[in-house]
């Protein structure tokens, strides 16, 4: 299986690769942030999201998107942005008929970590561990997005393939002339 982890952000969109399934070695396919430029209208920023997801999705065919989900953080300033990356994630990976789970930040801790409350650090350490990587990929986005796609595969399995075939189903339903 192949995943696609978003860490939704507007200034840097996290984005990482990982191949695997459970209960086998996962490899990191390829890691980076789409970023934005602060100085531009949000409008244009979430195109450039846009175009930065589908190329990712264009290039590295996943069979999946695992996509962080947004919740109300002490640091209100940054949900808005957040929870629009995020909307413009769903929408690119929905509109070529893949798969999407969303994952809290706390599940892919425990996920990648064992706790649900472990630090960056924690987790970060273990990102290096899995994917057997020489060092964490910066920035933190980044590294982020690796352990919602880990986070995707170890949950994966027989509920993925239903959640897959059905969203398949739903997809050639309402465009049957489309490929996917």
């Amino acid at each position: 299986m192949r995943v696609l982890g978003i860490d939704p952000g507007l200034t840097r969109c996290g984005v990482g690769v990982v191949d695997g399934s459970v209960g086998r070695p996962l490899s990191m396919v390829d890691v980076g942030v789409v970023r934005t430029s602060s100085t531009l209208p949000v409008a244009e920023r979430l195109v450039t999201i846009e175009r930065g997801l589908d190329a990712w999705i264009e290039e590295h065919r996943p069979d999946a998107v695992a996509v962080e989900r947004v919740f109300a953080r002490s640091d209100s300033s940054t949900i808005m942005g957040t929870a629009q990356a995020s909307g413009i994630a769903l929408v690119v990976a929905a509109r070529r008929g893949l798969p999407i789970a969303m994952h809290t930040p706390s599940e892919v801790k425990a996920a990648v970590s064992g706790s649900g409350r472990a630090d960056k650090a924690q987790v970060g350490a273990m990102v290096v561990r899995i994917l057997r990587l020489s060092e964490l990929p910066k920035p933190a986005d980044a590294a982020d997005a690796l352990a919602l796609a880990i986070t995707h595969v170890w949950r994966g399995s027989a509920q993925n393939r239903l959640e897959a075939a059905v969203a398949q189903a739903r997809f050639h339903q309402r465009h049957p002339t489309r490929s996917s």
